[in-house]
């Protein structure tokens, strides 16, 4: 049996629920297909429950591309505001947290409850438990085929996301469909996740689970983030870690300022002019958890000795050591806790302004699918709503 839209969009997330409403705004018939049983499920576990929907600073440089210029268009096109105009019309409540984040005061299930309202507002027909047998390309557009119908459309948008937290039904249905169609797909590896250690570092700091400090990190190539990092069983997380995993590559060290607050080399002087006698792990032991002074110290990172002993040499080290710890991970949580992929779809093969591919007309790609990644702060999912609206306004 055949049944005929305008377009056919297949993933009911972030950025094909915001091209599904744009595309029915213009009267389009457009039809969302999704195998999940929930449209937006990660939307609606996304920022703990509250959904940081997007940043109040919104540059292109938040973002990883092989090609650094191709999010300029949709991001300037439809920006952070636009969608804190959306926000305002359904009267949602949310608030400002660090670094430029915005979070809903009560529930994601308010970005989804936006989203479907606009569809429904826009007469776009949303089929979720749906899968895809097959995508073929016809003279007049194509069909989708399903188990139970087959679609006949003019266009097709792809917005399927990437490979992160597969429990939510993530699959590589996506780039599969892209390399039926002949397009390049860069190879994906997991983003904005923790970081595991080797197993004597991890049996080391295992004691520390739970503990968090303020850190600036640094990976090999020069990039730097300053937050929270955060101890856990299996090795490094919290916001920075997550933050620089996008940067980091396997057999590389990390290099960690424990005290970027702090002027340690003044610190240390006036400790030591105050409380001479006063033994090397007490006093890190007043800036840093008691614990890790002591794992720092039985790795002999540190030497335990007065104050008042420590050399001129002695003093450059600690300071080294405390702006500059090594450690080296030994790989990632991988894509169960990932919160992006990194990757995808080649974007030299798809307009910037269109979301089209360039080889296949009416064909469109938005969103995570896309080799586009985004600083964790709501970044990815302005890059949601922006290329899921360009999309929306061609397909």
């Amino acid at each position: 049996m055949n049944k005929d839209f305008d377009v056919v969009i297949i993933g009911a997330g972030a950025a094909g629920l915001m091209c599904a409403a744009q595309a029915g705004y213009r009267g389009r018939r457009v039809l969302v297909i999704d195998h999940a049983k929930q449209a937006g499920k990660k939307i609606l576990i996304s920022g703990g429950g509250r959904c940081n929907f997007t940043n109040m600073d919104v540059e292109p440089n938040n973002y990883i591309c092989s090609n650094p210029h191709f999010v300029k268009s949709a991001l300037s096109r439809y920006t952070q505001w636009d969608f804190l105009g959306l926000i305002a019309k359904y009267n949602v409540a949310y608030h400002e947290r660090d670094f430029g984040q915005l979070f809903c005061d009560d529930s994601a299930k308010e970005i989804v409850r936006i989203l479907m309202s606009e569809c429904d507002a826009a007469n776009v027909t949303v089929r979720l438990r749906t899968d895809i047998k097959r995508i073929e390309k016809v003279d007049s557009g194509f069909v989708v085929e399903t188990p139970s119908m087959n679609y006949q459309c003019e266009s097709v948008v792809i917005a399927t996301g990437g490979l992160s937290m597969p429990k939510l039904g993530a699959t590589p249905f996506g780039y599969q469909v892209a390399e039926q169609f002949g397009l390049p797909v860069f190879p994906t590896k997991a983003g904005l996740v923790p970081v595991t250690l080797h197993q004597q570092d991890k049996d080391a700091l295992s004691e520390l689970s739970g503990v968090s400090l303020p850190v600036r990190i640094e990976s090999n190539d020069g990039t730097t983030f300053a937050a929270d990092m955060l101890f856990t069983h299996r090795g490094l997380s919290g916001p920075v870690v997550l933050q620089i995993s996008n940067y980091w590559l396997p057999g590389e060290a990390l290099s960690i300022n424990l005290l970027p607050n702090l002027d340690v080399t003044a610190s240390l002087d006036e400790q030591k002019q105050q409380h001479p006698n006063q033994s090397l792990k007490n006093t890190l032991a007043t800036w840093l958890p008691k614990r890790f002074v002591e794992v720092l110290l039985e790795q002999q990172k540190l030497t335990d000795k007065p104050l008042k002993q420590l050399q001129h040499k002695e003093i450059a080290q600690i300071i080294n050591m405390l702006e500059a710890w090594q450690i080296k991970p030994n790989g990632t949580e991988g894509y169960r806790t990932a919160e992006v992929t990194l990757g995808g779809v080649d974007t030299n093969t798809i307009s910037s302004k269109t979301m089209m591919c360039k080889t296949v007309p009416n064909l469109y790609f938005v969103g995570e699918v896309l080799d586009v990644s985004g600083w964790l702060g709501g970044y990815n999912f302005q890059w949601a709503w922006a290329s899921g609206w360009a999309a929306g306004q061609d397909c």
